[in-house]
C-alpha cells in the first residue's frame, strides 16, 4: 500500500515541452512511472520523446489518457491558472512544483479550490514518490523532483516542507536498508494546498506505513497542529525535526513560510509541541532515520 499515488497512477505533466519539465519528465519515465501525456497550449498533436502524446488543454488530456494525476511544471506568472485547469478538469491530485508564485495567487487559488475534488500538493515542493518493486524501487511513481535512487519500497511514510530533508531523512532510512512506502514534499509557501496533519491522517489509516518521519521548519503552526492531533490520534511511532532553530526572528530563511513573527511559529515552540505529543525528536537531520528507527 501507499498513499496518494502507487505503480498504476497515470499522470499528465502541464509544462512538459519547457527544459525543467521535460527534464524530470524523462528521470520519472525512467524511474517507470506511467507519464501518459503532456500539456502545452499550441503544441497538441506533437509526441514527447516520440512516445507521450501532447495536448492542448489538461481536460482533452484526461479524457483521451485517463489520466487522474497532474504534475505541474509551469513558471510562477502561469502557475496558478495551472492549478485551477487541473481543478477544473476534475483531476484526484495535482502537484505544483513551481517556486516563486505570488501568494496572492495562491490565496485565490484556495478559494477557487473550496468544496472541490482535486487535491493540491505544493506549491514550492519537491513532489511525490511511492518506490516500486523493481531493481533500485523502479516501476514505482515519482511526480516531480526527488532523485529516484534514492527510494526503497518498504514501509516508513515520509512528510516534509523541505525538499532536501526529505531526500536525506529517505537516503537515511535507504542506507539501513529500510524502505519507505510514499515520501511527500509538500512545499514551504505560505498558503499550500496540502498539510503536515492531512499526510498524517494518511499514514496512519495506511495499514502498510508502520512509521512516519514529520520534517518541519519555522513560520506558522501547521506543525503544532499535526503534533496536537498525533497526541491524541496517531497509533504509529512518529519522529521529527524541526529546520531553523538558529534563525534570528523577523528573517525570512529559505523558504518563503519560513519566518518567525510576532513570536509564533519559532523552533523551540514546535520542538515543545512534538516532545509534549510523544515525536521522537531529531537533534540534528543526520538523528532521522535513527530516531524513528529507535522508537520503533
Amino acid at each position: 500500500m501507499s498513499i496518494l499515488v502507487n505503480p498504476n497512477t497515470k499522470i499528465v505533466v502541464q509544462g512538459i515541452t519547457g527544459s525543467f519539465g521535460a527534464r524530470h519528465t524523462q528521470l520519472s519515465l525512467a524511474y517507470g512511472t506511467q507519464v501518459v501525456a503532456g500539456v502545452t497550449p499550441g503544441k497538441g498533436g506533437q509526441l514527447f520523446e516520440n512516445k507521450v502524446p501532447i495536448f492542448d488543454t489538461v481536460a482533452e488530456a484526461m479524457k483521451e489518457t485517463g489520466a487522474t494525476v497532474s504534475a505541474i511544471f509551469v513558471p510562477p506568472p502561469f502557475a496558478a491558472d495551472a492549478i485551477l485547469e487541473a481543478v477544473d478538469a476534475g483531476l484526484d491530485l495535482a502537484v505544483c512544483i513551481t517556486e516563486g508564485i505570488p501568494v496572492n495567487d495562491m490565496v485565490k487559488v484556495k478559494r477557487a479550490m473550496l468544496g472541490k475534488k482535486t487535491r493540491l500538493i505544493g506549491p514550492n515542493c519537491p513532489g511525490i514518490v511511492t518506490p516500486g518493486e523493481g531493481k533500485d524501487s523502479h516501476g514505482g511513481c515519482r511526480i516531480g523532483i526527488a532523485p529516484g535512487y534514492i527510494h526503497k519500497k518498504g514501509n516508513i511514510g515520509v512528510v516534509s516542507r523541505s525538499g532536501t530533508l526529505t531526500y536525506e531523512a529517505v537516503w537515511q532510512l535507504t542506507c539501513r536498508g529500510v524502505g519507505q512506502s510514499t515520501c511527500v514534499g509538500i512545499g514551504g509557501d505560505p498558503v499550500n494546498g496540502t498539510s503536515h496533519l492531512d499526510i498524517i491522517k494518511m499514514f496512519n489509516d495506511d495499514p502498510e506505513t508502520k512509521g512516519i518521519i514529520m520534517i518541519g521548519e519555522i513560520g506558522g503552526s501547521a506543525e503544532e497542529e499535526a503534533a496536537e492531533w498525533i497526541k491524541q490520534n496517531c497509533k504509529k511511532p512518529v519522529a521529527g525535526f524541526i529546520a531553523g532553530a538558529t534563525a534570528p526572528p523577523g528573517r525570512r530563511m529559505g523558504h518563503a513560510g519560513a519566518i518567525v513573527s510576532g513570536g509564533k511559529g519559532t523552533a523551540a515552540a514546535k520542538i515543545a509541541a512534538f516532545k509534549d505529543a510523544g515525536i521522537g525528536i531529531a537533534v540534528t537531520p543526520s538523528e532521522m532515520a535513527d530516531t524513528l528507527l529507535k522508537m520503533m
